[in-house]
């Protein structure tokens, strides 16, 4: 198999495990979209770091995408502005950003250190994406109240309630990955 058809064949099923993976919900508060899963986002990470910065970007916004498609029934009885604003940094900006778990494949000499670095980084960068979209849609709903500033206040409560417990799962089972495979090597598995 050359390596171009490698690429999109392991980023191609990469994306569809991520897919599944987002479906395996745990339970909790999230009325309003957002919730955790059982490591959702290492796939996208692992394409991230294995392919490339830019190639994750583009497979992140590819499979979010896909999550907008699953879960597009969030966007209902609220203004088009709003639902532009939180297509985008909901879900097409929110993914993408995963992309960047590539950050330091070349610039941290430990692999498994430079995933898990870049990955935290592609994360947070998820979060603040949610963060602008909340802030965004709850002040605009406040606004007629006088209240706008208290959704900044509930953006950053709600969307660290389930980002912060995906970072600590994410992570944790990529230190368990970076263990069994290599993943700047072709055949990632480790020997």
């Amino acid at each position: 198999m050359n390596n171009k058809t490698r690429k999109l064949t392991e980023t191609a099923l990469l994306i569809a495990l991520a897919t599944v993976l987002s479906l395996i919900q745990f339970p909790g508060p999230w009325i309003n979209g957002g919730s955790i899963t059982l490591c959702s986002m290492l796939p996208i990470c692992i394409i991230g770091y294995r392919y490339g910065v830019r190639w994750g970007l583009l497979s992140g916004f590819i499979y979010g995408i896909l999550q907008l498609l699953l879960g597009v029934s969030v966007l209902k009885g609220v203004s088009l502005a709003t639902v532009i604003f939180a297509v985008i940094f909901d879900y097409l900006l929110a993914f993408a950003v995963l992309g960047f778990s590539g950050l330091f494949r070349n610039t941290i000499k430990n692999s498994s250190a430079a995933f898990m670095a870049g990955s935290a980084i592609g994360i947070f960068l998820r979060f603040v994406c949610h963060f602008i979209s909340g802030a965004f849609v709850w002040a605009s709903i406040l606004d007629a109240t006088g209240l706008n500033w208290a959704g900044i206040l509930y953006s950053l409560e709600y969307n660290g309630s389930y980002m912060g417990p995906e970072l600590v799962i994410t992570l944790v089972a990529g230190a368990v990955f970076c263990r069994i495979f290599d993943f700047t090597k072709p055949n990632p598995i480790r020997r």
